[in-house]
């Protein structure tokens, strides 16, 4: 970080300036090469998947925070970054031999990028059972109907792949009900309408609204089997949110640095600002929270790695509030001391908090997760539900 990415971090958006905003800085080609020569490459693959670095959740959790200090080069320069991560374990621990072969090979050198396809604008999708994109067979051919919108990485040119989840049975039960498929770039009917901007904040690889019109693809692309989709879904997203949460982590860590970096060099009403007590009191607690917040996310990893996602849902939940109500408030006062250079471009914290913020959405809003935890906590109180 300190001897690559840092330093390139400057390059990156002067090329991104030169390319256009959806093309790759060559910068980060460079940086991918050397991620691989030092091993740093994949890291997120549980060591069950991956052998050769033998790296636990836990273990890929610390990793995570590190390259959360810049987290628009070093999650891609370590092959790490969403949503490919996701992507890349479902199609290992659910793709056929031919999808893994076709799809998973080519994401795992990073040669190509892919899209995942869940959220939809017209119906609350923090409840999957919810969405409305139908899948339906004819013959030997599925036929996708549907629009999506925050498909991260659709608008990278480098996007080859989507895996799409929609509704093959709208009769089944709620969680039968939804398959995911996978959907070429190039299908006909797949159409990019537009890029979505994070608070004006347009991304590298893009967050694309898409509409699918009678887009046919082999029935071979079905992930699993029909009525599959929100089991893949929960595998997918439990471990992700760790990766979410440590990136967040790493970015309150580097915005607590600049904090008092900026303290220290500034002087008002004669008195350095490192001096003042609210600064003082402000960078007690962030450190105070942020430990707090790490560790409470290396217990959520640890459960997983001992005993699966299904038995550390109450932890991953609880991450997922916790974390980016701590990582805001710090950047935010990383911003207030700042001044008007915090919510400018000559800084990284405006664009850090706008990433965050998402977070309070992204994979469930707080108030799912809280409800879940609720009940999670109450069921053992209630009569018959002891197990």
């Amino acid at each position: 970080m300190d001897e690559s990415v840092f330093p390139a971090e400057a390059v990156y958006h002067a090329q991104l300036g030169q390319t256009g905003p959806h093309q790759l800085p060559a910068v980060v080609e460079e940086l991918k090469e050397k991620a691989k020569k030092l091993g740093l490459w994949n890291l997120f693959l549980p060591d069950s998947k991956d052998p050769a670095h033998g790296l636990t959740v836990t273990d890929y959790a610390t990793l995570a925070e590190i390259t959360g200090w810049s987290p628009d080069i070093a999650p891609e320069a370590t092959n790490s970054s969403a949503p490919d991560t996701g992507n890349m374990e479902v199609l290992h621990m659910f793709g056929s031999t031919e999808q893994k072969a076709q799809w998973l090979a080519p994401l795992l050198d990073g040669k190509i990028r892919s899209g995942f396809c869940m959220t939809e604008p017209d119906v609350a999708s923090s409840d999957a059972r919810n969405i409305a994109t139908r899948i339906t067979r004819e013959d030997d051919e599925y036929v996708i109907n549907g629009t999506k919108w925050w498909t991260t990485g659709a608008m990278d040119s480098r996007c080859a792949i989507f895996i799409v989840m929609g509704k093959t049975d709208p009769d089944a039960e709620d969680h039968r009900q939804q398959s995911m498929i996978l959907v070429p770039a190039n299908t006909p009917g797949l159409t990019i309408e537009r890029n979505l901007t994070v608070f004006g904040y347009v991304d590298q690889h893009g967050h694309a609204e898409i509409t699918f019109t009678n887009v046919r693809v082999p029935v071979a692309n079905l992930i699993g089997n029909e009525g599959d989709g929100f089991a893949i879904a929960q595998a997918r997203l439990g471990p992700g949110r760790i990766h979410h949460c440590m990136r967040a982590i790493g970015m309150a860590e580097r915005a607590l640095k600049l904090l008092i970096e900026r303290a220290i060099s500034r002087n008002t009403f004669g008195i350095d600002l490192i001096n003042q007590g609210v600064i003082q009191n402000w960078i007690a607690q962030a450190r105070i929270d942020i430990d707090q917040a790490r560790l409470l996310v290396l217990k959520a990893a640890w459960m997983i790695d001992t005993k699966g996602a299904k038995f550390a849902r109450q932890e991953i939940a609880a991450i997922k509030v916790a974390v980016p109500a701590v990582a805001l408030r710090i950047i935010d006062q990383a911003i207030q001391v700042h001044g008007g250079a915090g919510v400018s471009q000559d800084t990284v914290l405006a664009q850090m908090y706008a990433g965050v913020r998402t977070l309070r959405i992204v994979d469930g809003p707080d108030e799912v997760h809280l409800r879940d935890i609720a009940r999670l906590e109450i069921k053992p109180y209630l009569p018959g539900k002891h197990d």
